[in-house]
């Protein structure tokens, strides 16, 4: 397997409903997760990008997040429409995709 260009890293967490921290299981992940790893066949980018899924990332009140390396991008937010954009713009276009990207302040 090549060293990819690219690592995403979709927030999988779970936590028992009602917790106070929420979590971005509870707000979609496995779809958005899923998107990507079809993008990814579809794309067949496979020797260019990685997508894996993770624990928490952080700010779980703006989930799902997502985790972009080596370029340390942290979108949140990000809904399985969301994702077709990401690899044009970002994963393959190099540039970030604004509207997505969580704020300075929470990253």
């Amino acid at each position: 397997m090549a060293k990819p260009l690219k690592h995403v890293f979709v927030c999988a967490q779970q936590r028992p409903p009602g917790h106070p921290r929420g979590s971005c299981a509870a707000k979609g992940c496995n779809e958005t997760l899923q998107a990507f790893w079809g993008e990814l066949q579809k794309r067949n980018a496979f020797d260019r990008i990685a997508v894996t899924y993770s624990g928490c990332l952080g700010p779980c009140d703006s989930g799902p997040n997502v985790l972009v390396y080596p370029d340390g991008v942290l979108y949140a937010g990000v809904g399985k429409d969301d994702v077709a954009e990401i690899f044009d713009t970002h994963l393959e276009g190099g540039e970030v995709v604004t509207r997505l990207q969580a704020p300075a302040g929470v990253w």
